[in-house]
């Protein structure tokens, strides 16, 4: 039997990448002890303010079909909160509630790219963005972003990039899987090219709360595009609700009604208890979304400290999110290699980078979702192997 076409367009580059995290997953059944640093998956406990919302809504039978795209309140919460944060006006219209900041980004690409159209993306890439722009028929164009610039945005090189086939540039910041935070002047650079060639600005903000070099820069706190920008976003890094599946796009009001169309085929509307909890996170400034913050910081300084002494590595230590970058070039082995084997002797499951693009080829991508000692743990491990491997 035929499958359509989309069944290998959304495959993407990526459909290896996770061959590690999978293997890990079986040993662990297995019985082995493994600490795994693979998923960006928020270890912390959500906020109780959350929870027991969410459970109080659930023991008011809120089960029921909620609006398609959000409850008016919620899709105030969220505008009300983008505008305190960027400075720029938004309404409940310029909001659409979505599963998750990943459901967020396969919706608005829909909408902004079709067949023959190019989106330019800075690579390395997250894993699922491949996909995501094939599963809409687009092409993918992707500019390096270099380990000698911090992974930091090659603006020229962005320029050059520019073709009539241009529909799209998609920037994430802070950037996964590298930990950049772009710039206020390096996110105003690109909005300034999509102004001069018409092109939409669609920014994957999921980690603006992790931000720890600089304060974020959200793309819609820049004037002038609010009709040619799209923000996606979500609580599930911040608040360490990634079950949830609550995140939203942000744009113009027209996109908003074409979403609506999408959502209406696709989920139907989200979970009405779901949305009760996210709207406490909404409304309040809850001293845990800091604390998480803090404790990823600490958690990358002492990761990448203790890397340090790991020979032929070379740690990148981040300026936002939930991850710390291992450059192993100088080991004598490939990423997914030195992966395997760091799982098959040291029993620690770390991420090759190489599905994210050649940028990131022959780096580690280690997320901080373990406790401080067990995260300790897990750095001496890594330099127990990589010393055994110089010897």
């Amino acid at each position: 039997m035929r499958y359509s076409p989309l069944a290998e367009r959304i495959a993407g580059m990526d459909r290896g990448a996770w061959d590690i995290h999978a293997e890990a997953v079986r040993r662990r059944e297995a019985g082995e002890d493994i600490i795994f640093l693979t998923v960006g998956d928020p270890d912390q406990d959500p906020p109780d303010a959350v929870i027991e919302a969410t459970v109080t809504a659930l023991r008011a039978h809120r089960t029921h079909y909620s609006p398609t795209i959000g409850y008016p309140a919620v899709r105030q919460a969220i505008a009300a909160r983008v505008a305190r944060r960027t400075g720029e006006a938004c309404g409940a219209d310029n909001v659409v509630v979505v599963p998750g900041a990943q459901g967020g980004l396969y919706c608005a690409l829909q909408c902004l790219a079709g067949p023959g159209d190019e989106v330019i993306v800075p690579e390395p890439i997250y894993a699922t963005y491949e996909g995501v722009i094939g599963a809409c028929g687009a092409r993918m164009v992707t500019v390096p972003l270099r380990p000698e610039t911090g992974f930091h945005p090659d603006l020229d090189a962005l320029a050059a990039a520019v073709t009539p086939r241009s529909r799209v540039i998609w920037i994430n910041t802070p950037h996964n899987p590298t930990g950049a935070v772009f710039t206020e002047a390096e996110i105003a650079g690109i909005a300034a090219l999509c102004r001069r060639h018409d092109l939409w600005l669609l920014s994957d903000e999921v980690y603006e709360d992790l931000a720890f070099a600089r304060p974020h820069t959200s793309a819609w706190s820049l004037p002038g595009m609010a009709d040619r920008t799209v923000v996606v976003s979500s609580l599930s890094k911040s608040h360490a609700i990634p079950a949830f599946r609550f995140g939203w796009v942000v744009g113009p009001a027209a996109l908003s009604s074409h979403l609506f169309n999408l959502v209406l085929c696709m989920t139907y509307g989200s979970p009405a208890f779901i949305q009760d909890g996210a709207l406490v996170a909404l409304q309040q400034d809850l001293p845990e979304v800091d604390a998480l913050r803090e404790e990823y910081r600490a958690r990358a300084c002492l990761l990448a400290a203790l890397l340090r002494e790991a020979p032929g590595c070379r740690a990148v230590p981040p300026e936002g999110g939930m991850f710390v970058l291992l450059d192993i070039r100088g080991s004598g082995l490939v990423a997914g290699d030195f992966a395997r084997r760091l799982l098959a002797t040291e029993r620690v499951a770390v991420l090759p980078c190489d599905g994210f693009g050649p940028s990131a080829a022959g780096h580690l991508r280690i997320a901080l979702s373990a406790p401080y000692a067990r995260l300790r743990d897990a750095g001496e491990r890594i330099v127990r192997f990589a010393r055994a491997l110089a010897a």
